[in-house]
């Protein structure tokens, strides 16, 4: 049967309709972004801020109250005094400190400083012992003769600010968790209503109700990438310096595979409430196994070899590079075709199974 593009235009405005008319989706195309994108843009973040240290000071000497004053100079550090390192142990165990510092009697000729961090949350930890150091070493070295200048710079992101790594994220997760969700519901939704058989018995084609049910939550998926995106560079300062055509590429790209996948759900499923939950359940490993917050390298051979098949591992790569780095067409070339094979995959299989 050849594609009827007038057919194909009478379901896309059926769909429109639908999705437009109801309240409830007209919500849930708008403002959970914003609500997403504004909790995460301030709450995912690595920073220590107001971190409060207990000192132990043994020496008694200038140059460790120096030291003292230095870690109260910054908003990281609240420095707290205590006579025993004891007590210090009590207040660290009872989650009242987030680090113990011990100044030794020996420290003018030793220049050992003793730290214990709470390692309960490691990076949270790992942060903490990074700025103390760094503190400690360049109050220290002041005093030398002659002194040691370090001076660092970090590309991409001088400031080292997790909102700059963390929103680029936030905005593919975003358009994740939605393109999903309406994908996996709209064909669901048809046999739920009873309307699905009566589609079938019209010289509606299996590809034609396709393309009319992916478009207008492509649109919708476009729309909360340009809305996302324009929150994270005005409302929280994220730069942009690459090219709007690759990150619109990207997208469209990428939302071929969760297009693709939400139908394959939408398939498989037998209600609304089957396809919101095995949405879930796909959602949270793509997003583990993307590096949106866990690096890839660090992840055991096997999961690093799974996440070759999550789309939203490229598209991560690409949002970031055109944020950050000022990425461009010909060097995301490589994660275009990655998410152009997955996606010719999913949409492939949820055909067949839609046919």
């Amino acid at each position: 049967m050849l594609i009827s593009l007038r057919r194909i235009s009478a379901l896309m405005a059926k769909e429109f309709k639908q999705l437009l008319r109801d309240p409830k989706m007209r919500f849930f195309v708008v403002i959970p972004p914003i609500l997403q994108m504004i909790v995460f843009g301030f709450a995912a973040t690595f920073d220590v801020n107001d971190a409060d240290v207990a000192v132990v000071d043994r020496a008694g000497s200038s140059l460790t109250r120096d030291l003292i004053a230095a870690m109260g100079a910054t908003d990281r550090f609240h420095p707290q005094s205590f006579d025993a390192l004891g007590l210090a142990a009590v207040a660290l165990d009872g989650g009242s400190v987030r680090a113990i510092v011990q100044f030794p009697p020996d420290f003018e000729t030793s220049r050992q400083v003793h730290i214990v961090v709470d390692g309960s949350d490691a990076n949270s930890a790992q942060m903490i012992l990074g700025e103390l150091i760094n503190i400690f070493s360049q109050s220290v070295s002041r005093g030398m003769t002659p002194p040691l200048t370090v001076q660092e710079r970090a590309w991409y992101n001088p400031n080292l600010s997790d909102r700059w790594f963390f929103i680029p994220g936030i905005i593919a997760n975003v358009v994740t968790i939605a393109t999903l969700l309406l994908t996996a519901m709209t064909v669901v939704r048809e046999r739920e209503l009873g309307t699905l058989e009566r589609l079938q018995v019209t010289p509606i084609s299996g590809l034609e109700l396709i393309v009319a049910k992916l478009v207008p939550v492509a649109a919708v998926g476009l729309f909360d990438v340009g809305l996302v995106t324009w929150i994270g560079i005005e409302g929280f300062g994220v730069p942009f310096r690459g090219q709007p055509l690759a990150l619109l590429i990207g997208s469209v790209l990428f939302l071929v595979s969760t297009l693709g996948l939400g139908l394959l759900i939408s398939s498989y499923s037998q209600t609304q409430q089957q396809a919101m939950i095995s949405a879930v359940f796909i959602v949270m490993p793509l997003v583990i196994f993307s590096g949106f917050a866990f690096p890839i390298r660090n992840m055991p051979d096997w999961i690093q070899a799974l996440s070759l098949l999550d789309p939203l591992r490229y598209f991560l790569v690409v949002i970031r590079d055109v944020f950050l780095k000022g990425g461009d067409i010909v060097h995301l070339l490589p994660e275009f075709g990655a998410m152009a094979l997955l996606g010719v995959v999913a949409m492939g299989i949820s055909a067949w199974r839609m046919r």
